[in-house]
């Protein structure tokens, strides 16, 4: 997915709080109350976060990496 695709709202998360926010979806999509247009949604919700969780993970390797380098 590029970046493109990811939601302002989404992109604008920490990690901490797209972490907390795929944690309710994953207890939602566990319940057994639950209908497929919303699972769907919830679904393509959580792969987004993903996403944004990947993006932040390789900014911050890129980061270290750089540092490490300079010392």
């Amino acid at each position: 997915m590029k970046v493109e695709n990811i939601p302002a709202d989404i992109k604008s998360k920490s990690l901490k709080e797209a972490k907390d926010e795929i944690d309710a979806i994953l207890s939602k999509l566990e319940s057994q109350d639950v209908n497929l247009d919303d699972s769907k949604n919830d679904y393509q919700r959580l792969i987004q976060l993903n996403n944004h969780i990947d993006r932040l993970f390789k900014k911050k390797f890129k980061e270290i990496s750089k540092k490490k380098n300079n010392d």
